[in-house]
């Protein structure tokens, strides 16, 4: 059940990240970001209600409450709010690209402060995907031959800031949920996100444009459907899965969106794609493969 989830979970954040991008352009990645998290919070607490007989994860310890609201500040506040601005520069594809980065960031961080011991295979895993990340978002000068950024740089810093704050998040995550129910502590992670955006939106005096906003009918409709396959129905089966499976297996998996999203973009979006962001994309999510799975 915990890899069907992934794979679930894969194809939600293929699917939602398009939606994320189409809303940013029209109203812009902070205003999509708060939006989604009231609209995800709505969603949560009626299926926790209903299904759950819980309208609040009263049933949740103080521990469980403190690392999962740390979590929501980490991975929906720092880590959404570079990830939602990398959408509108450089799109969905190459953002999800650059979070393949997530398993082997999460990695690192076990590594620097769990001690624990990278093998060889695990250090020729990380070059790998590293290697596929660079294929797509780093070509060369026509003019003097030298390597530069395909792709904007400020739009692959920020995917890589969203990387990063989704690799850790999903460290304190399952730090803190323990055995407690996957869509509770979802909806723990949400509240804080909503709380963590609504300080930022009074000291910046952004509140009164959420007026405006709200009534761009194909921003709330793609922020909407975003909001349900996303941080609703994806985020909670992530927690599920690194629940019910081991987390490397669980994080392979839901790193292939780089690979799904690419016949999305075809389809929807009616983009051409290159064989080398093909290539990229599939070596990078090899790369991610080879590092957990023995």
């Amino acid at each position: 059940m915990g890899e069907l989830a992934a794979l679930l979970v894969a194809i939600c954040w293929s699917f939602s990240s398009l939606s994320f991008e189409a809303a940013g352009k029209r109203i812009g990645s902070l205003q999509v970001n708060f939006i989604r998290l009231v609209l995800a919070f709505i969603f949560l607490t009626l299926f926790n209600g209903i299904f759950r007989h819980q309208f609040w994860p009263r049933s949740f310890s103080a521990h469980a409450w403190f690392w999962l609201s740390l979590s929501g500040l980490v991975g929906f506040v720092f880590g959404d709010y570079f990830l939602f601005n990398a959408y509108v520069i450089v799109g969905a594809r190459v953002s999800m690209l650059v979070m393949s980065l997530v398993p082997l960031i999460t990695a690192v961080i076990g590594w620097l402060f769990l001690g624990e011991v990278m093998n060889l295979r695990e250090i020729l895993a990380m070059l790998v995907t590293i290697c596929g990340v660079a294929i797509v978002i780093v070509g060369r000068n026509t003019e003097n031959g030298k390597l530069k950024f395909s792709q904007p740089a400020t739009g692959i810093l920020y995917a890589l800031g969203g990387a990063i704050g989704q690799a850790v998040g999903l460290v304190l995550s399952k730090y803190g949920m323990s055995d407690y129910n996957a869509f509770g502590a979802t909806q723990i992670r949400v509240i804080t996100g909503m709380v963590g955006f609504a300080v930022i939106f009074l000291i910046l005096k952004r509140f009164p444009l959420l007026t405006k906003v709200v009534h761009n009918r194909d921003a709330m409709k793609y922020t909407t459907i975003g909001a349900f396959i996303g941080p609703f129905l994806g985020v909670s089966l992530s927690l599920y899965a690194v629940q019910r499976t081991i987390t490397g297996i669980a994080s392979t998996i839901m790193a292939i969106v780089p690979v799904l999203i690419i016949p999305l973009e075809v389809l929807i979006k009616k983009e051409k794609i290159t064989f080398r962001e093909v290539a990229g994309a599939i070596i990078a999510v090899g790369g991610v493969a080879l590092y957990f799975i023995e």
